[in-house]
């Protein structure tokens, strides 16, 4: 049992709704459409899914091999730096991993794209193979993107405008360029849970050299910064609600607008790192939370 609570751990369960809320805000789209397909949503949240996982089990590995994980981090306990998993078994596992997001994006392309060209599949599975480089080699091998300040970046895009855009087209096979703005909103909270995690390992990764953005800007401009990804979020959201309004419920969303403020405010005023380490989680269920309520929206 102890083997399997390790395992959860390396897993970071506690992260996986902000995986989902990119699947969930496309599929709504699609879903306001009359184009909505189960075995897409089902095969896009799994995938998605393991995408996050094959990141936090990569994240352990790669930092503990970089000698970036020790006694001063702050953060959730790591798994092969504290010895509960072995660096061995932890690479079979990211090798698991990989060959499960690999069966099960193949199985979206082809159930996505079953009346497209065969360069559309070409494309998606070509984005499919960049988002598991990604996801590994955020801090995994010996020139990792992660330690270069590109992370937020990455974030945005995978977790952002391709899940949610991406998710949109296996439904209906076609693109809107309205999409790109609620995308934007989910892929500047994604990065903004990123921001939170950086922020709390400020100190930690400084002396490891891990040069995040966090590190490169600073911690007080790193809490502008996260504003201004809140911030942005929000009104990526409300253009899109302007532009495109046709009911008072596609309003709901600003529910969520409390939850938002209330981490900026922790943000700013917290006085030691380990405060926010409870943030991560309340920002990636208000990620959530945003989504579905956003994507509620187009559809009452």
């Amino acid at each position: 049992m102890s083997n399997i609570n390790a395992w959860l751990e390396a897993v970071r369960i506690r992260t996986l709704p902000l995986a989902l809320s990119s699947t969930i805000l496309g599929s709504f789209f699609a879903f306001s459409e009359g184009q909505f397909k189960w075995p897409v949503f089902v095969l896009a949240s799994l995938t998605t899914l393991f995408l996050q996982i094959l990141s936090n089990l990569a994240n352990d590995y790669g930092d503990f091999k970089n000698g970036v994980d020790n006694e001063n981090r702050i953060g959730p306990r790591r798994v092969v730096q504290s010895g509960l998993i072995s660096a061995g078994k932890m690479r079979y596992a990211l090798l698991t991993i990989v060959l499960l997001t690999l069966l099960s994006g193949t199985l979206l392309i082809f159930t996505g794209t079953s009346g497209g060209g065969n360069f559309v599949k070409v494309l998606f599975f070509v984005i499919g193979i960049l988002a598991i480089v990604a996801a590994v080699k955020y801090t995994v091998g010996k020139n990792p993107y992660g330690y270069r300040g590109l992370g937020d970046i990455f974030v945005f895009l995978f977790f952002g405008l391709i899940g949610v855009m991406g998710t949109y087209y296996l439904h209906t096979s076609s693109f809107s360029f309205w999409l790109v703005l609620p995308a934007t909103s989910i892929g500047l909270l994604s990065a903004g849970v990123l921001n939170l995690n950086n922020l709390r390992d400020y100190e930690s990764d400084k002396k490891a050299n891990k040069r995040t953005l966090v590190v490169m800007m600073g911690s007080k401009r790193a809490k502008i910064y996260h504003l201004s990804l809140v911030a942005g979020s929000l009104l990526a959201g409300i253009i899109y609600t302007i532009f495109n309004f046709h009911s008072g419920y596609q309003l709901l969303f600003i529910i969520t607008i409390p939850l938002f403020v209330e981490n900026i405010r922790s943000v700013f005023f917290y006085h030691r790192p380990v405060e926010l380490y409870p943030e991560l989680k309340r920002l990636a269920v208000s990620t959530l939370l945003f989504s579905i309520f956003f994507g509620l929206g187009q559809i009452l």
